[in-house]
């Protein structure tokens, strides 16, 4: 690959991404990735697919992922099985490189041994979690004295079954200390959802009423930010920061209700380099 060429594909990483706004240290890193412009994968899950389950070629997901890592210098990212739960995982070590080159076997391996979870908790420097979305809500999580970050995977049934709050219970730094950021999910004006899914959050919280709104008989839109913000503040957890996107009408983004099942997913990631009190240590 000439120089030329490589500065080409790091522009466009550097262009497939948000950076997300909040008031973390200064060595914990926190974004959330684009549908392109770069990317290996074709259509209909053209370019960045970072999914590895949703019938995209899986030499494509890899190339993306691996990409992502080298063009964005961040360490290869702890991916999970997601299956809308509340299970929590900690990382104490980096995850492995990413073959560049293609070995579908390797790649495969590397895919079913990605732990079943919805979110996931380090101490570590230099270990990256993510999480992989295409409507749902992903949460970022940090300690304000850069000691420890989390990111869960937030959709109305992992909402409603305690993701949010078994992550803070994992987490060992003080409710006080911890920020949340709100990444991409779909906006309440494109999730209309039925009574049952209001009902599971209002037979646990009654205040959880103003997050919906009537549409038609027996149907509602759902406020998944208001939802996240108000768990997280009963959790004890004031500050927080991000929303405001909507994934469904903001074609840079995935999105399960505007494409289909075949949709692709984006990710968002939080990793922290090592501070100078980690080096201390």
């Amino acid at each position: 690959m000439t120089l030329a060429l490589r500065e080409g594909e790091r522009q466009q990483f550097a262009a497939s991404r948000i950076v997300a706004d909040w008031p973390a240290p200064l060595n914990v890193h926190a974004i959330s990735t684009l549908r392109g412009p770069a990317g290996d994968s074709q259509p209909p899950f053209e370019h960045l697919n970072l999914g590895a389950r949703n019938g995209d070629d899986l030499s494509n997901v890899m190339l993306n992922r691996n990409g992502l890592s080298f063009h964005l210098e961040l360490p290869p990212p702890h991916w999970l099985r997601q299956v809308h739960g509340n299970t929590v995982v900690r990382f104490d070590r980096p995850a492995p490189h990413v073959p560049y080159r293609e070995n579908r076997e390797q790649h495969a391996r590397m895919v079913a041994a990605e732990p079943q979870a919805d979110a996931a908790i380090t101490q570590t420097p230099d270990v990256a979690l993510a999480i992989l979305t295409a409507d749902c809500l992903p949460v970022l999580f940090c300690a304000d004295d850069d000691c420890e970050i989390a990111a869960a995977h937030a959709g109305w049934r992992g909402l409603s079954a305690g993701v949010l709050e078994n992550t803070l219970a994992a987490m060992r730094s003080s409710r006080e200390n911890i920020l949340a950021w709100l990444g991409p999910a779909i906006g309440s004006r494109s999730y209309e959802v039925g009574d049952e899914v209001r009902d599971a959050f209002l037979t646990q919280d009654p205040q959880a009423a103003a997050a919906f709104a009537a549409t038609r008989p027996g149907h509602w839109h759902c406020d998944l930010y208001a939802l996240a913000r108000q768990r997280l503040c009963t959790a004890g957890v004031t500050r927080i920061f991000g929303g405001g996107f909507d994934t469904f009408a903001d074609p840079r983004f995935y999105s399960y209700r505007r494409d289909g099942a075949r949709s692709g997913r984006f990710a968002t990631l939080i990793w922290s380099s090592p501070s100078r009190s980690h080096d201390a240590e």
